[in-house]
C-alpha cells in the first residue's frame, strides 16, 4: 500500500483517464501531460471520466507502485488544484468533498541551517 505522508508531493491529472493504462500509460501522461519528473518519489492521481476509479502511480526505490481504487457506488470528488495534500487525498478516498474544507493557518517552525 503507498503511504500517504506529508513528505511527498501529490500531483492530480486534470483531465479523465481510461482506468485500462497502467504503469507505462500512465507514466506517459505524467511525463508529456504534467510537466513532472515521474522518478521523483511523488504521487500522481488518475481518475476516470466517470469518476468512479482512481489510481495512484509512484516510483519507490527500486520500481513503480500502482494503487486502484474502485468504487462499488458514488463518485470521487475531482480537487480543482493540480496539487493537493496528503490530509485531502485521504478525504478525497474516503468520499470527503475536499474543496469544502479550509485548512487553518497554523505556526510551524522552520528548519534553519
Amino acid at each position: 500500500m503507498i503511504a500517504l505522508t506529508n513528505s511527498c508531493r501529490y500531483f492530480v491529472y486534470q483531465e479523465f483517464c481510461n482506468m485500462r493504462m497502467s504503469f507505462n500509460g500512465l507514466g506517459g501522461l505524467v511525463n508529456n501531460h504534467m510537466d513532472a519528473n515521474l522518478l521523483s518519489g511523488d504521487i500522481f492521481i488518475f481518475i476516470n471520466r466517470r469518476k468512479n476509479q482512481c489510481k495512484l502511480l509512484r516510483y519507490c526505490d527500486d520500481g513503480f507502485e500502482l494503487y486502484h481504487k474502485k468504487l462499488t457506488k458514488g463518485t470521487f470528488e475531482v480537487p480543482a488544484s493540480g496539487e493537493i495534500e496528503a490530509f485531502q487525498l485521504q478525504l478525497m478516498l474516503s468520499g470527503i468533498v475536499v474543496d469544502k474544507f479550509k485548512k487553518k493557518n497554523r505556526f510551524y517552525l522552520k528548519n534553519v541551517g
